[in-house]
C-alpha cells in the first residue's frame, strides 16, 4: 500500500473512532508522617469504547510519582498472555461442562453455551477455571481489554519503571491452583451471573462509586468464602505489603489495580491505613 493511502486509511479510522467517554475514577493519597507518598488508582480491565480517565488528579498524581505498579505488566503482549493461559489451562480427559456443574444449572449453562457458540464437549482439554474463565469473556459482550485503563496507565509511565504486583503467570496460577470444588464453584458462579440483569459497572466505575463496587466485591464468584480468600482478600494482602514497602522506600508509587481491589475494609486502602498510612481519597 502507498504511504499516502496508509496515512488515508489512518486519518479515517481517527475520524470513526467514537470520541471517550469522561470519567472520574476514584483515586486515593498514601502518606507516611516521614513524608513519603505514594497513590492508589482504581482502574478498569475493559470497556466498550476509550475512557477519559486522566482527571486533573489523576495527572498530577501520575506526573510526580516515581514509579508504576500495576497487576500485570505486559498486557499488550496479547500473544504471551494467551500462550501462558493456554500452557496453565491445559488438561486432558475431562468430562463435558455439563458433569461438572450440578444438574440444576445445566440449563442455564446450555443457554451461555450456545450464546457464546461454545459445546458442551469442547472443553475435554481445558481444566475447569479456564473454561469458567472463557464463558465469563464471552459473556461480557461489547467490553474490549484494549479499552481497559491498565493498559493506558502503562504507556502513559513515561519512562518510569512498571512494576508488577503479579504477572500474568502468578495470576492465571491462583486459578490454576485452585481444588477441583472450587474450580466448580468459580464455573457454577459465572453460569448462575449470566442469567442476572445486565449491571453497568463501567458506569460505576465512570463516577468513582465505591459503595456499589464493593456491593460487587460481595456477589458472584467472590461472594464463595474460599474463592473471595484466594481471588481477592489474600492478593489484597500481598500487594498492600508491597505497596507499603515501596512508599516507605520512598520511591513515589503510582498503583493503577483493578477498582475493586479498592473496595470495603478488605480493600487496599483500608488495609493501608490499618498499617498506619494516612490515606486520603482525591475528589
Amino acid at each position: 500500500m502507498p504511504r499516502w493511502a496508509a496515512l488515508f486509511v489512518a486519518l479515517a479510522l481517527l475520524a470513526c473512532s467514537p470520541k471517550p467517554q469522561e470519567a472520574h475514577p476514584a483515586l486515593w493519597r498514601v502518606e507516611r508522617e516521614q513524608g513519603q507518598v505514594g497513590w492508589l488508582f482504581g482502574t478498569i480491565h475493559s470497556a466498550p469504547r476509550p475512557l477519559q480517565w486522566r482527571t486533573p488528579g489523576v495527572r498530577e498524581a501520575l506526573d510526580h510519582s516515581g514509579i508504576v505498579m500495576v497487576e500485570v505488566g505486559n498486557l499488550a503482549d496479547e500473544a504471551g498472555v494467551a500462550a501462558t493461559f493456554a500452557r496453565l489451562a491445559k488438561s486432558q480427559g475431562q468430562p463435558p461442562l455439563s458433569q461438572r456443574i450440578a444438574p440444576r444449572e445445566r440449563t442455564e449453562l446450555a443457554a451461555l453455551l450456545k450464546k457464546s457458540g461454545y459445546r458442551d464437549g469442547d472443553f475435554a482439554a481445558m481444566d475447569t477455571w479456564a473454561a469458567a474463565l472463557m464463558l465469563a469473556r464471552a459473556e461480557e459482550g461489547s467490553g474490549d481489554a484494549r479499552n481497559g485503563v491498565d493498559r493506558a496507565v502503562i504507556a502513559a509511565a513515561a519512562g518510569r519503571p512498571v512494576v508488577e504486583l503479579e504477572g500474568a503467570a502468578k495470576q492465571l496460577g491462583l486459578f490454576d491452583n485452585l481444588p477441583e470444588d472450587e474450580q466448580r464453584d468459580l464455573l457454577t458462579a459465572v453460569v448462575t451471573e449470566a442469567v442476572q440483569p445486565d449491571r453497568d459497572l463501567s458506569a460505576s466505575w465512570r463516577k468513582g462509586d465505591m459503595t456499589t463496587l464493593e456491593r460487587e466485591t460481595r456477589s458472584g464468584m467472590l461472594a464463595d468464602p474460599e474463592l473471595r480468600e484466594v481471588l481477592f482478600a489474600r492478593r489484597n494482602r500481598d500487594w498492600a505489603v508491597r505497596i507499603g514497602e515501596a512508599v516507605k522506600a520512598g520511591r513515589r508509587p503510582f498503583v493503577a489495580v483493578g477498582a475493586a481491589h479498592m473496595a470495603g475494609p478488605q480493600g487496599l486502602p483500608a488495609m493501608l491505613e490499618r498499617q498506619g498510612f494516612r490515606i486520603t481519597r482525591v475528589e
